[in-house]
C-alpha cells in the first residue's frame, strides 16, 4: 500500500500517527504541509519531500529525504524564502507532480489549515485523477476556525470534497456534518494515538495520587491557551499550596513574566521545564497530583490523555473533548477556561480531597486500558487503511 500524507513534518502529532505504521512494510511518504525543512526525529521508514532542507548526516532509519539538501541550517532558510518569492507556486506544483508519479493509494492530509487547504487546492485542479482522500483535523480546526468568514468556506469545500473523514471527537463529527460533510466517517482515534502502556508505567509514581506534590500547568497562552487564567486560580489557591511545586511546560514568554510575579507574591516555587522530550513530559506528569489545561479552542488535548495515563487528576476546560473521556466531578474537573474563581475551586476540591483524585486515578485508569492502548490503537489505524483501499478495488 502507498499512503502519501501531507502533515507538518516537525510535529510530535504526525509523527506519533504514522509510526503507527512504520513497520508495515507500506511505502509511506509525507509532503511538509508547512516548508520548514525539519523532519521530526521520530519519523522512520519514510520517504519525505522539502525543498531545502539542512543535510544532516546522521541517516535515520529507514528516512529518505527528497529536496536540495545545503550544509547551513540558514542557507536552507534563505532558499526556501528565495524559492518563495520568485516561485509563490512551486510546493503546490511539486505536490501536484508527487501526487501524478507516485500514484498513492489515498492521500490523508493531516488538520485543515495548512494540509487540509492545500491538498483542497489539488484536489480541484486534478479532479478525476485525485486518489482518495481521507481529511483529518485536529484540535480547533473545525470548532474554532469555522466561525471565520475566510476559513468557514473552506472547511465547507474540504467537507464537501473529501472521500473520508477522520476526527479524533464525537463533537467535531456533529460539527462536520453541519457544514456539509458528504465524505464516510472514519473510526473516531486520538491523533496522537495510543500509549505503550507498560512502557510508560515504568514513570508513574507507585504511590497514590493523593501522596504526590506537584501540580502542572500547561503554559500555553497565546491565541487559544489561558495559562494566565490558570496562574491567577492559583494565586486563589495559594493558602492551599504549601509543601506544593507548580510545574509549567510549553510556557511563552508572556507566561514566564507572570509566573516570576506569581512566585513574588505567593513564595509557591514554580518549575518552568525547558524544551523537553515526551518522555521528560510524561515523567512529570507521573509525579502530578494535578494537571490543568485550559484554552478556548481545543480537541481531545494531548496532556489530557497524558494526565489519565499517568495518573494525574485533571482539571481541562469545557472547550474541549474532556467530557468524552472524564467524568465531571468524578474522574477529572471540566471547567470554563476564563473563570478564574471556578478552576480555583477545583484546584482546591482536588488538593483536600484525597478520596476523590485516588478513586479518579483508578477510574481513568481503567479508561487507559480499554481505550489508549498503542498496540491496540495501532491495529485500528491499519485496519482502517486497509479496510479503505479493500473498498476502493
Amino acid at each position: 500500500m502507498r499512503i502519501l500524507f501531507v502533515a507538518m513534518s516537525e510535529s510530535i502529532h504526525t509523527a506519533r500517527w504514522i509510526s503507527q505504521l512504520s513497520e508495515t512494510g507500506w511505502d509511506l511518504h509525507l509532503f511538509p504541509s508547512i516548508d520548514y525543512g525539519a523532519t521530526h526525529p521520530d519519523l522512520h521508514n519514510i520517504t519525505i519531500y522539502h525543498s531545502f532542507f539542512p543535510n544532516n548526516k546522521q541517516k535515520k532509519s529507514g528516512v529518505h529525504i527528497k529536496g536540495f539538501p545545503v550544509i547551513f541550517k540558514t542557507l536552507a532558510s534563505i532558499g526556501r524564502i528565495a524559492f518563495k518569492k520568485f516561485f509563490p507556486n512551486y510546493r503546490k506544483n511539486q505536490l501536484k507532480k508527487i501526487i501524478r508519479k507516485i500514484k498513492p493509494d489515498v492521500i490523508h492530509s493531516l488538520e485543515f489549515q495548512s494540509a487540509g487547504y492545500l491538498v483542497l487546492e489539488i484536489k480541484k485542479e486534478l479532479k478525476n485523477e485525485f486518489p482518495p482522500w481521507i481529511a483529518t483535523n485536529w484540535g480547533s480546526d473545525i470548532y474554532h476556525f469555522s466561525r471565520f468568514k475566510e476559513h468557514n468556506e473552506r472547511i465547507k469545500d474540504i467537507l464537501s470534497l473529501c472521500d473520508y473523514y477522520q476526527c479524533e471527537c464525537n463533537r467535531d463529527i456533529e460539527l462536520a456534518k453541519n457544514m456539509g460533510l458528504t465524505g464516510k466517517i472514519l473510526p473516531v482515534i486520538p491523533n496522537a494515538g495510543g500509549f505503550d502502556l507498560e512502557q510508560v508505567s515504568k514513570f508513574r509514581m507507585r504511590t497514590l495520587t493523593s501522596s504526590r506534590k506537584i501540580i502542572i500547568l500547561k503554559g500555553y497562552q497565546g491565541w487559544s491557551g489561558r495559562a494566565l487564567v490558570g496562574l491567577r486560580a492559583l494565586e486563589l489557591c495559594a493558602d492551599y499550596l504549601k509543601g506544593f511545586t507548580i510545574v509549567l511546560y510549553s510556557a511563552d514568554l508572556e507566561v514566564k513574566i507572570a509566573t516570576e510575579i506569581f512566585t513574588d507574591s505567593t513564595k509557591i516555587p514554580v518549575i518552568i521545564m525547558p524544551t523537553s522530550s515526551h518522555e521528560d513530559i510524561l515523567k512529570m506528569f507521573g509525579q502530578a497530583r494535578i494537571y490543568i489545561g485550559l484554552g478556548i479552542s481545543d480537541a481531545i488535548s494531548t496532556s489530557l490523555l497524558e494526565a489519565i495515563v499517568m495518573g494525574a487528576f485533571p482539571i481541562q476546560s469545557n472547550t474541549s473533548c474532556a467530557d468524552e473521556w472524564i467524568v465531571d466531578g468524578k474522574s477529572g474537573f471540566i471547567v470554563p477556561p476564563e473563570d478564574p474563581d471556578i478552576i480555583a475551586s477545583a484546584i482546591r476540591k482536588a488538593i483536600t480531597d484525597d478520596n476523590l483524585v485516588d478513586a479518579a486515578a483508578q477510574i481513568n485508569e481503567k479508561t487507559a486500558r480499554k481505550n489508549l492502548d498503542f498496540f491496540v490503537i495501532r491495529q485500528k489505524v491499519i485496519e482502517l487503511y486497509t479496510k479503505l483501499v479493500t473498498d476502493k478495488s
